[in-house]
């Protein structure tokens, strides 16, 4: 059974108040360990030689970035719930852009190689529904790749939370001036499905191949899976 979800209006409300510091204080709370776990994703999505890739609540665009640098040959289309944030990564480069809820996509079946979505399906206000979406767009045997926090293994596990509940909010609060945002996002990650909980939930949801990938001593993981 998933965990109580998010609620969506305080989520949207969030992040567009967060928009303009986003991309600089994520470098900052995660010790620039950001910008390598999305090297690490976009290596796997390289080696399937994807036409196009879906990137879900992609906010200012870093992933979606990143992709479309070092795979030149795929088109990339980014969508978020939130204007404000793909307001930033309209301007920073992102050329495809679309304001859309990953509980109801606006886009046919079957019409995606890749769908991604990096430290967004922990936002969203169902798990299951958002996954199936992204299901539903990908083209047969298509692939979804999933970024997000988990919590690592004793011994780290307790002095991360420390970190992630009482040091983090206070240094996103200096750096945004919207501690309670960050102070969300602590209580996200201790709810959010993980390892094991999130293969169960891919399968669930019609994913086939669901494998887990800690990244940084389980502080996130890696989740791929395919479309059949």
């Amino acid at each position: 059974m998933c965990p109580q979800m998010p609620d969506p209006t305080y989520v949207r409300n969030a992040f567009a108040r967060i928009a303009d510091r986003y991309v600089i204080t994520n470098h900052v709370l995660s010790f620039g360990m950001d910008f390598w776990w999305r090297h690490v994703v976009t290596k796997r999505i390289k080696l399937l030689k994807p036409n196009n890739l879906m990137d879900v609540a992609s906010g200012t665009g870093d992933l979606a970035l990143k992709i479309q640098d070092d795979i030149p040959g795929c088109e990339v289309v980014a969508t978020d719930f939130c204007p404000e944030m793909l307001e930033h990564a309209s301007s920073r480069g992102v050329r495809k852009t679309l304001v859309a809820d990953a509980l109801n996509l606006p886009f046919p079946d079957d019409g995606f190689d890749v769908v991604t979505v990096a430290f967004g399906l922990r936002n969203m206000g169902d798990y299951p529904l958002a996954l199936r979406e992204m299901r539903r767009v990908l083209k047969p045997g298509g692939s979804l790749f999933i970024l997000d926090f988990s919590l690592p293994p004793q011994p780290l596990c307790t002095p991360y939370r420390l970190y992630l509940h009482h040091v983090l909010p206070k240094l996103a609060g200096l750096l945004t001036g919207e501690k309670d945002a960050y102070e969300y996002l602590g209580g996200s990650i201790e709810k959010f499905p993980s390892g094991q909980a999130m293969i169960d939930l891919l399968q669930e949801t019609g994913f086939a191949n669901a494998d887990a990938s800690p990244l940084t001593l389980g502080v996130v993981s890696v989740y791929e899976a395919r479309n059949g």
